[in-house]
């Protein structure tokens, strides 16, 4: 796997910069067959996208997705699958003064110093707009899980600065997520938030905040011991999003402050679905927190990525969830042969 890929069976490969001509993803491994339309992708893409209200980034960028390959007649051929998004708001002229400054909580000044090169327009690669290129790719993962396992994930704004809100794993519906900008599933903390944001971003400044995703219907067995645990593998991609500082499941750093009679409560999901790095039939639950935007006080910059990152982390969990499911089947493919071919018809493992 390398740096810009994400996946051993299911592959994303991420390309491009902020203010380049486009960025774009390419998906090796993808099984055949999966009915998948321009439409749903675009329909993530429009959820991530800037410029969608005005509480986010100000960049104008329609984020129309153009699939050069792979995808024939609405369906997958099983080979690589290109898709490309134009770069039609840059503005490289606001980042010109930027070639002999370093910006402060910004990638600049590591990029310089590892690679002897940086792209300064946008911070060019390190900038949180190829996480466009997840999206896209996570549309196909989605729709895969929903399609053939039935697996549904939600992902919705919890906390925007001190403003919490807590979802049931068990009553959470995406149309509760959509209906507000700020996607919180409550109407009252949702205008509570959107109420700060506009107030931040007249201050010009910015806030963080944390995104909670749960994941339902999840088979018993997906996940790899020991270094491709589901856990690890969910907090690696999370932390691979810009501005992620954070990564807990279940529990969390709450067990720290548990007695072990406390914590051993399955009715209490504390292992948040995942148990010695295998999914354990109860509701994923995990949460990813950000820090505040360093680039805030224009219009081209969000007050708070979460309500944006919402998207991207249910993206990337789809990819993950893909990726070691196709995993599973192939190390366990006769295994789940036999388990198919007998008596026992417990079809939730594989």
């Amino acid at each position: 796997m390398s740096d810009n890929s994400l996946g051993d069976i299911f592959v994303v490969n991420s390309w491009g910069e902020s203010h380049g001509k486009a960025i774009g993803v390419v998906i090796d491994g993808c099984p055949p067959l999966l009915e998948i339309s321009k439409q749903d992708i675009q329909f993530e893409l429009n959820r991530r996208r800037p410029g969608q209200s005005e509480i986010v980034t100000q960049r104008n960028e329609p984020d129309i997705v153009e699939i050069l390959s792979g995808i024939f007649e609405n369906k997958t051929t099983g080979t690589p699958i290109s898709m490309i998004i134009w770069n039609k708001d840059s503005k490289k002229e606001d980042y010109s003064g930027l070639k002999k400054k370093f910006r402060d909580g910004h990638a600049d000044y590591v990029y310089e110093k590892k690679y002897g090169i940086r792209d300064y327009f946008g911070g060019g690669r390190s900038s949180a707009r190829i996480t466009a290129g997840y999206v896209a790719a996570g549309a196909l993962a989605k729709k895969f899980l929903k399609n053939n396992l039935g697996i549904e994930i939600l992902a919705y704004s919890r906390k925007i600065y001190n403003i919490e809100y807590t979802a049931s794993p068990d009553t959470l519906e995406f149309e509760q997520i959509e209906k507000n900008p700020v996607r919180c599933p409550d109407e009252e903390t949702a205008f509570r938030m959107i109420t700060l944001l506009k107030k931040i971003k007249k201050q010009g400044n910015s806030v963080g905040g944390i995104v909670e995703c749960i994941v339902r219907n999840v088979q018993i067995g997906l996940g790899e011991p020991v270094f491709n645990k589901l856990d690890s593998r969910l907090a690696q991609a999370m932390l691979g999003i810009n501005a992620c500082k954070g990564f807990e499941i279940g529990s969390g750093f709450s067990c720290s402050n548990m007695t072990g009679k406390e914590h051993n409560n399955s009715s209490k999901n504390f292992s948040g679905g995942v148990t010695g790095g295998i999914s354990d039939g109860n509701n994923i639950v995990f949460r990813a927190a950000f820090k505040p935007t360093p680039n805030y006080g224009n219009d081209r910059s969000d007050p708070c990525v979460v309500p944006r990152a919402v998207p991207i982390v249910e993206a990337l969990t789809a990819i993950i969830l893909m990726d070691l499911y196709l995993k599973g089947l192939k190390n366990s493919s006769i295994v789940y042969k036999l388990l198919k071919n007998s008596d026992d018809k417990t079809d939730n493992v594989f």
